[in-house]
């Protein structure tokens, strides 16, 4: 029995890393979703909060509820702002993932193509010398029947 090549364990190994992989960037890509998700949610909210003042317009409004306002309107730019960078690093861990997937991807093709050539060359060598089999029981026949 043909004892089992090492290369099958590497691809093995080299498959669970891609996969592996794989599951980390699906989780880098749903967390940037959330993040844009976020954004959004903010962004909508200021611009509600920006609509519901500009409704009040024309009315009299106390100095302090103006100046709350302002205040609140710039924690929300800031979270628009914190939110914003939230969403830079959910990209760079995409593009970080992506990468490492396809380094992962790479390998695995790599051994399942030297494990291909292996099976190639084996199948050659075995095709070789059932040829020349052949061939010997070919000349030994020729060689019996010529010597009748």
């Amino acid at each position: 029995m043909a004892k089992p090549d090492p290369l099958h364990t590497v691809l093995k190994l080299a498959s669970e890393a891609e996969e592996q992989a794989a599951l980390q960037l699906k989780s880098a890509r749903l967390d940037l979703q959330k993040s844009q998700a976020q954004l959004s949610a903010l962004q909508n909210y200021r611009l509600d909060y920006m609509k519901q003042m500009e409704g009040q317009q024309g009315q009299q409004i106390s100095a302090s509820y103006y100046h709350q306002f302002h205040q609140f309107v710039r924690q929300i730019d800031d979270a628009i702002t914190k939110q914003h960078l939230g969403v830079a690093e959910a990209n760079k861990q995409v593009t970080y993932r992506q990468n490492h997937w396809q380094e992962k991807q790479q390998k695995r093709k790599a051994v399942e193509l030297l494990l291909e050539k292996k099976a190639m060359q084996a199948a050659t060598k075995a095709h070789k010398a059932e040829q020349k089999m052949f061939d010997e029981f070919a000349s030994q026949q020729y060689f019996r029947q010529s010597r009748r």
